[in-house]
């Protein structure tokens, strides 16, 4: 008996022991939103949105070109209908001079799962022309209180346009940028992402971004490993992550897939740092099948496909923004002190649940309905909705008496939402 204990014990060490060197990963994505939620020209473009964070699932999303706290809290709501532990940092308006142009239009956020990570602190730095946006997450862990593990997160969105002058505006904004990052420790663990709008590695901005013989406190690479001249060059076709259209009408760029303006990069020590470093080959343009057809077309034309991104994914992307999102995955040597559970919320209202005659619900597309029915309060089934792939549903509900229903579906098993209609 004492052996089997002995034993027990043992194996309950070990387990113990393996738990506490656990792996977890971070998947991260960048997006810049084009001027939203103001620009308007293709209806219920959020749609688009809820389509690709459903598919990706990132735990930390960074924007920019989100206008008002009006989009910021219609982000967050999208995230949270597939992961209630999301939340968001405070919304903040650009600062920095405005006298080149009226920016104060284009924000940038980070959205984030609060089992992961706790926010510490934001910090707006100012330069030229927007700001950039930091902020301190600490990786919510077991072991956070006596080796905390800290990631600064910094979003930007640099001057747009071709051109000396704008090359030199954008290199102007990343030296107040590199000013800054004077104050940070040289051994932090910096992730810069943002819409660079630069054209080639040799514009100044970028060489000041990782140039390590410069003597800056914060060297930056590339986790792509894909730095060059970009613009107009298929070689790199694989990182391009705008135009999404060729034509006009939804807003924003339309000249073809042609360009790589988005990054997500990270300070050299997370090459190699256990404790939060970047997971070799896990850095993607979400909707870029590499398809060298690809190149000046429509990233949701048939020349743009490919077995990573469907039809269904590149064609959300096209409605939504002409620019692609940039992903990539993070890994921490440290034991999360709370696991995520699977809380995915399948359907929800829009609006109030007390019903006149139209119900409007909202779908998780990873739950995948093709049905939904409804109940009474004796159970039952007095009405079935297919689904036919919307994420948005609208139906009259004019023909039911007044009462309490019930919306479930056959296909999923969830908590049945409950709704009061009163005509």
């Amino acid at each position: 008996m004492k052996k089997k204990i002995s034993l027990v014990m043992m194996l309950s060490c070990i387990f113990a022991f393996n738990g506490l060197h656990a792996q977890e990963n971070f998947k991260l994505m960048f997006y810049n939103l084009l001027n939203f939620p103001l620009e308007d020209a293709v209806p219920n473009r959020i749609q688009g949105l809820d389509i690709v964070l459903g598919d990706y699932q990132p735990d930390l999303f960074m924007v920019c070109e989100l206008n008002n706290e009006f989009g910021a809290d219609t982000v967050l709501n999208s995230l949270q209908a597939i992961n209630p532990n999301f939340q968001r940092a405070v919304f903040e308006l650009n600062t920095s001079d405005d006298t080149i142009s009226d920016q104060n239009d284009l924000q940038n956020l980070i959205f984030y799962d609060s089992t992961k990570f706790v926010l510490e602190s934001q910090t707006i730095i100012t330069s030229i022309f927007r700001d950039f946006n930091h902020y301190k997450l600490k990786i919510n862990s077991v072991q956070a209180n006596t080796n905390p593990v800290f990631i600064d997160v910094i979003v930007c969105h640099l001057k747009a346009s071709s051109g000396v002058q704008n090359q030199n505006l954008r290199f102007q904004m990343v030296e107040d940028l590199t000013e800054y990052l004077e104050t940070l420790s040289s051994e932090s663990n910096v992730v810069l992402a943002g819409d660079f709008n630069v054209y080639t590695d040799s514009e100044p901005a970028f060489q000041e971004l990782i140039d390590a013989d410069d003597d800056n406190n914060i060297v930056f690479v590339d986790p792509a490993n894909r730095i060059g001249s970009w613009h107009n060059n298929t070689t790199y076709l694989d990182v391009m992550t705008q135009s999404t259209r060729t034509d006009s009408g939804f807003g924003g760029s339309t000249g073809g897939f042609d360009d790589r303006f988005d990054f997500i990069m990270t300070s050299e020590n997370m090459l190699t740092n256990p404790e939060i470093k970047y997971v070799d080959d896990s850095y993607k343009v979400y909707g870029n099948n590499n398809n060298p057809n690809c190149y000046n077309q429509s990233i949701n034309s048939s020349n743009c496909s490919g077995s990573d991104y469907s039809f269904i994914i590149r064609s959300s992307l096209h409605n939504f923004s002409d620019h692609l999102p940039v992903t990539l995955e993070l890994e921490t040597n440290q034991t999360l002190s709370l696991k995520s559970f699977s809380t995915t919320v399948a359907i929800q209202f829009i609006g109030s649940n007390l019903i006149d005659d139209v119900v409007k619900l909202k779908l998780n597309p990873l739950t995948q309905l093709k049905t939904l029915i409804i109940n009474n309060s004796l159970g039952q089934t007095v009405k079935t909705i297919s689904v036919n792939n919307s994420l948005y549903i609208k139906e009259n509900l004019s023909s039911l008496a007044a009462g309490v229903y019930y919306i479930s579906s056959p296909e999923r098993q969830f908590k049945p939402l409950k709704f009061i209609i009163t005509h």
